[in-house]
């Protein structure tokens, strides 16, 4: 394929996405790619746009100019993000990726809000008509193409190396191919029957812009608040913790991303109790060890030694399970251990609670206690909640 091969001849050491300095170079190399094309785009759409008399098309055009901007802003992020980590920021700077896309989605957004007022003035006070030469049509087929390929190209190099500001350069690609093809239909329109739709389509533009970028600013606003860990990292992590057989059990897991490619995790994982303690910390350094040297995660691990194998344990839990089951179906428990006493027992456990369950911590804990001593009334519970 064409973005394989370019990959592969501007791009050093390809493969190793995860190397900083590799994913400086694609993104050096998308940026590049995409001003050289927008400026080109830019520049002749808007010489079509001013001798036709089109505000969609010139319109258009400062949405590709718009759009090397954002290569431009893509660049510099690249660059910053390529820094090693320092005393002052000592996860690195990967980061500033999340700020670059945010910044591209204002421009996205300032266009679409622009370009919506400039369409709404020429249908309610009029304006120049609009010159449907063969020449805007070819212009405007020529860039649809071209944004069509720059957006498999962005969303390829976007997946490879899991890059925010590519995807959502890719996404703003797509979008321009799609107001682009508006804009060309309004064109044909014109040319073939006469009807005047110039200023609509300017509108129907400006909602694909619109809607572009506030999707890319709610995908970027969730990263910079830290929205829920990709799937593919906390299975990864499972993965390798449950590849080692002194692993029973895995829990509490946390996930914090410094950037695409930068992520430091913890969890609890569960051993059994009765083992050597000794060989069960060497097992969790190698799951870590294996986490960072293969997946590129930081991952620190908590030993949680469990009782295994004791009848009178497991009976309990199961009734604390049933309990908790009566409240949500949903609802898990880890960290069960009991401690006998001479008058009760009490039974020592984090409840996993959905956050869909609207219940306030305190009320699901006194369901718990009371479904607990219904079963067991020699029983109390002492419960940490949790919410999933």
């Amino acid at each position: 394929m064409l973005t394989e091969l370019i990959c592969r001849v501007f791009v050093k050491n390809h493969a190793d996405v995860q190397n900083p300095r590799v994913r400086k170079r694609y993104g050096t190399l998308t940026a590049c790619v995409g001003i050289f094309i927008n400026i080109l785009l830019f520049a002749g759409k808007f010489i079509v746009g001013t001798l036709t008399a089109s505000i969609a098309i010139t319109a258009d055009a400062i949405n590709n100019l718009s759009d090397a901007g954002s290569s431009v802003i893509s660049l510099i992020s690249f660059r910053i993000q390529a820094k090693p980590a320092d005393r002052e920021h000592p996860f690195g700077h990967a980061r500033i990726e999340y700020v670059a896309s945010m910044i591209v989605s204002f421009l996205i957004l300032f266009i679409g809000i622009s370009l919506f007022r400039e369409s709404l003035d020429k249908i309610i006070h009029g304006g120049e008509p609009t010159d449907p030469s063969l020449v805007a049509i070819i212009v405007l087929c020529a860039s649809i193409l071209c944004k069509l390929w720059l957006f498999l190209f962005n969303r390829r190099l976007g997946k490879k190396i899991d890059s925010s500001v590519m995807k959502a350069t890719a996404l703003d690609s797509l979008s321009d191919a799609l107001s682009t093809s508006a804009v060309l239909a309004a064109t044909l329109i014109y040319r073939f029957s006469g009807v005047e739709l110039d200023a609509y389509m300017g509108l129907l533009v400006a909602l694909f812009i619109f809607w572009s970028g506030i999707k890319i600013f709610r995908e970027t606003t969730d990263s910079i608040l830290g929205g829920a860990p990709d799937g593919e990292v906390i299975d990864s992590i499972k993965k390798v913790v449950f590849s080692h057989p002194e692993a029973i059990g895995i829990h509490d897991i946390m996930v914090h991303s410094y950037g695409p490619g930068r992520f430091f995790a913890s969890a609890h994982v569960e051993v059994d109790g009765a083992k050597n303690i000794y060989a069960s910390h060497d097992a969790v350094d190698n799951m870590e060890k294996e986490l960072s040297e293969k997946h590129g995660i930081q991952c620190v691990l908590h030993l949680d030694p469990i009782a295994v194998g004791d009848e009178k344990t497991d009976f309990l839990k199961s009734e604390a399970l049933s309990a908790a089951h009566d409240i949500d179906e949903r609802i898990t428990l880890h960290d069960f251990r009991i401690v006998p006493g001479t008058t009760h027992t009490n039974l020592i456990f984090d409840l996993v609670v959905p956050f869909e369950e609207k219940r306030s911590d305190d009320e699901i804990t006194e369901l718990m206690q009371a479904g607990i001593a219904e079963r067991q009334p020699q029983c109390f519970a002492v419960i940490t909640v949790d919410r999933h």
